[in-house]
């Protein structure tokens, strides 16, 4: 895979920032002041708690840096390709697709970045927290974070709380003040991380059941509603079934769906869809 160039992000940096103050706060003070690092307790929620938190760094470092799936200067769509189904054209004219800012065509699921300032594979959105688009190539690893993400957060939470039911020691209360300010800090942040988490998942959850990204999903409101004006059924043609969709994405291993591999993804220039009547195979292997 191709990676992005490296620049100072102030977001990125904030999110890096956040990470290591809930690890070290998780560890060093609920986990040690619930169970004690120095018992089995202990060792084993530091150990399970660091192995989330490096996952988080891991998947999070390679949404960052991985670049999103570019579209070659050279591409050009095969009009005669009796396999080229019709809604890979546009419906405005019946226009080839075609980007007037990168002068070039683009393939279908493709679309400009105004931050990006060039065309994006299957692009989902620009993310302001990893300074990078989310798009063909490092969807599944943004998800993946996601998921990673709110676990640590809840997971941080629990031993917040539980960290709160221990009595306090005689040198816990002279530390008092110092407690205090990591519990309040670490509370503003859990509680309102672990919600906004909660809902990007459950949102992404939903849009990858659909086969859908979240600029189809708006494009596909206004769809619905022209089709209902003119008594039709609007269906999203990328749409497989809920399984067939999870596997395009996550990939047909279960055991690798929370893994940062994406070598089942295909180039992103097509893409199966509900009125293919054969599956390629070729489209879910790169």
């Amino acid at each position: 895979m191709k990676r992005k160039g490296v620049g100072f992000s102030l977001p990125v940096t904030v999110v890096m920032l956040v990470i290591g103050f809930i690890y070290f706060s998780s560890v060093f003070t609920f986990i040690d002041r619930w169970f004690s690092l120095t018992s089995s307790p202990g060792v084993a929620n530091a150990a399970a708690f660091t192995a989330l938190a490096l996952m988080c760094v891991y998947n999070y470092s390679i949404a960052v840096f991985r670049d999103p799936g570019r579209v070659s200067l050279n591409y050009m769509p095969d009009v005669e390709d009796p396999e080229s189904p019709v809604h890979e054209i546009k419906r405005k004219g019946g226009d080839l697709r075609y980007c007037q800012k990168c002068s070039h065509f683009k393939p279908p699921r493709a679309h400009h970045c105004r931050v990006c300032k060039r065309c994006v594979l299957r692009m989902d959105h620009h993310c302001i927290w990893i300074n990078n688009c989310v798009g063909h190539t490092n969807y599944k690893v943004f998800f993946v974070f996601v998921v990673y993400a709110m676990t640590a957060c809840v997971y941080s939470l629990v031993l917040l709380v539980g960290s709160l039911t221990v009595e306090p020691q005689d040198e816990e209360e002279e530390m008092g003040s110092y407690l205090r300010t990591i519990y309040v800090l670490s509370a503003f942040l859990l509680i309102p991380l672990s919600i906004a988490l909660g809902v990007l998942l459950g949102w992404h959850i939903y849009l990858i059941l659909q086969n859908k990204t979240t600029i189809e999903y708006h494009e596909g409101v206004r769809a619905m509603w022209l089709a209902e004006k003119g008594g039709q059924v609007y269906k999203h043609p990328y749409d497989i079934g809920a399984y067939e969709n999870l596997t395009l994405i996550l990939g047909p291993n279960i055991l690798s769906w929370l893994c940062p591999t994406s070598r089942h993804i295909g180039s992103g220039l097509r893409f199966r869809t509900a009125f293919d009547s054969v599956p390629a195979s070729s489209e879910t292997k790169s």
